[in-house]
């Protein structure tokens, strides 16, 4: 049986789609022929580009990662697939689908499957359900609507906590390398702490598991002779076992694999011994998450770390040559304006270059985030009281403290002090 694997995010350039990788890799390797589809902003598809694909490969089930801000694409290439083929399964996974509400199925009347749980066992339950011929029988980690539109809530599914279990998308040959600027390494999954703005924690209910340093070496060396250099570590934060870390850099070292790397970790994970290792490594990037450089601000989000501690890490980084990236956000829960400049001022006072990453954003507030959860409590207003179920409140809010439109003179000034004129679209 074929399944199609498809990205959509058409505001930044198509990169490896690691998450997608892992779930192509894991069906391959239960006997399922898997093509995976990034459709970014250089990505030269066209409608009747995506029809040849269909009609040639034949998928029985359509895979599409979703997010807030790709959503209604994400609806369009649903209803084109069906078009083409209604016999054709279309399952949607990813963040915005993890904590969406049931009701958002009578909105989505080409999605068959919203997949709750571990996106590799999830994925297999569903497949093998399809290749049975019984698509809608033992079914678990999803919520799926039957050909009725009866809608069904299953129970959880739990993924394997030795990620060691997954086979490797990178040693199965599951992606091109001949156009791969960057490859994106997870080492670790999940996070064990309580940020009431972030998905992560809850996703993965707060714990952490970890491939194996010699299966993360074993991929780096594979990758390194297919002549990419330049890695992309998305663990939330690599560092969370500083042995660990050390370890893995001293593999690096020792194995001589001339790497650039990018990593983000928190900033009471790091010291100067950790730190000097990074460069010897090939770090020339490291990123932390500041959030708010007002201290009474940064006490409601649950993070724990201030920002005297966030500008310590940036001494360390700065020490060495590696560069500092920082995660901020205005509009947060009991920001004043005045605050929301504090926190711009501190990137210019600790010399971080307002660009890519540094560049700030409104906060998002997401499906499966306490602050979704609990919006009220947090003093939120959303403005859009008539959005789709499927589309969470996003930006679209205002509070207690701030209000829209000074929102939005915040983000015009992080954009007058930017090197590259602001451009950061997140999902």
């Amino acid at each position: 049986m074929n399944v199609l694997l498809i990205e959509i995010n058409p505001f930044v350039p198509a990169s490896t789609p690691i998450s997608l990788g892992y779930i192509a890799s894991f069906l391959k390797s239960k006997g399922f022929t898997v093509k995976t589809l990034v459709l970014g902003q250089d990505t030269p598809m066209s409608r009747h580009g995506l029809y040849q694909l269909i009609t040639s490969f034949q998928p029985a089930l359509v895979g599409l990662s979703a997010y807030q801000r790709t959503m209604l694409y994400v609806i369009g290439i649903a209803g084109l697939i069906k078009s083409i083929d209604s016999n054709i399964k279309i399952a949607i996974g990813g963040p915005q689908a993890t904590f969406m509400p049931t009701a958002a199925f009578a909105e989505l009347p080409d999605i068959d499957y919203v997949c709750r749980s571990s996106g590799e066992t999830t994925s297999l339950r569903v497949a093998r359900a399809i290749e049975n011929g019984t698509p809608f029988s033992d079914l678990a980690g999803v919520s799926y609507k039957d050909t009725h539109g009866a809608v069904y809530d299953t129970d959880e599914l739990g993924g394997f906590t030795d990620l060691d279990s997954y086979p490797s998308p990178y040693l199965d040959g599951i992606f091109d390398y001949s156009c791969m600027r960057e490859a994106i390494m997870l080492t670790s999954r999940g996070c064990p702490h309580h940020c009431t703005y972030c998905y992560t924690p809850h996703a993965f209910k707060h714990k952490v598991s970890f491939h194996s340093i010699d299966r993360v070496i074993e991929e780096i060396k594979w990758i390194r002779k297919k002549g990419v250099r330049r890695l992309w570590f998305a663990d939330p934060n690599i560092s969370f076992k500083p042995s660990r870390s050390i370890e893995l850099l001293d593999r690096i070292l020792a194995e001589d694999l001339d790497l650039e790397m990018w990593l983000q970790t928190r900033a009471d994970l790091v010291t100067s011994a950790l730190m000097k290792k990074m460069k010897q490594a090939g770090v020339s990037t490291i990123a932390f998450g500041l959030e708010s450089a007002s201290e009474r601000v940064l006490t409601r989000l649950g993070k724990h770390i201030s920002s005297e501690k966030v500008a310590e890490a940036i001494r360390l980084a700065q020490s060495q040559d590696i560069e500092v990236e920082l995660f901020t956000m205005f509009g947060l829960p009991y920001e004043t304006f005045d605050d929301a400049v504090q926190t711009l001022e501190f990137v210019k006072k600790n010399k971080v270059k307002i660009m890519g990453n540094t560049n700030s954003q409104q906060m998002q507030i997401y499906f499966g985030t306490d602050m979704a959860r609990h919006y009220e409590d947090h003093n939120i207003r959303p403005l859009n009281t008539n959005r789709p179920t499927y589309i969470s409140i996003g930006s679209q809010y205002e509070t207690d403290h701030m209000s829209y439109d000074e929102i939005q003179k915040v983000q015009d000034l992080w954009r007058a002090n930017s090197l590259d004129g602001g451009k950061r679209i997140v999902s």
